[in-house]
């Protein structure tokens, strides 16, 4: 996986079926991205469905939440309208896994991504990262605590 202090590399990938977002898009907010391997899959359901609950308190700390995984741009629409997401998920589907490889965060195995974490600062940067185990919700805390830490470096 990329390391802590490193640029984050740009990417544009589908949000929606007929609409593009890149993560330079929202330069100057910090961004999460959440790589998990697929839609519909139980711990990952249940780990977007934290993140949707989790959202204001990420909006609080200036944060935009991406999901990302290899799933298709229609198999993203069905999972995200069946839970009610309020936040993008975006189609690393085609060249597959390309932005989950650029990440260090692809199974090579699964053909899958991993279930990475990345917060980045609004200048582009990584600041923190977790790999959780595949099988395990890795939840919110650590993301929350990274913002946090974020929010007090830039008051002092």
């Amino acid at each position: 996986m990329l390391n802590v202090g490193t640029v984050a590399p740009d990417f544009e990938l589908n949000s929606t079926p007929d609409q593009k977002l890149s993560l330079s898009d929202l330069k100057g907010k910090k961004v999460i991205l959440a790589f998990y391997p697929a839609d519909f899959s139980p711990v990952c359901g249940d780990q977007m469905t934290l993140y949707n609950e989790t959202l204001r308190f990420f909006k609080k700390h200036n944060a935009e939440l991406l999901g990302i995984s290899v799933d298709s741009k229609w198999c993203h629409l069905a999972f995200s309208q069946s839970r009610n997401f309020h936040f993008p998920l975006l189609s690393d589907f085609e060249p597959k896994g390309k932005i989950s490889k650029m990440y260090g965060a692809y199974d090579e195995r699964e053909g899958e991504s991993q279930r990475a974490l990345f917060v980045i600062d609004e200048e582009g940067i990584i600041r923190w990262s977790y790999l959780s185990p595949v099988g395990i919700n890795p939840g919110a805390d650590g993301i929350l605590e990274a913002l946090e830490k974020l929010d007090a470096i830039k008051t002092h």
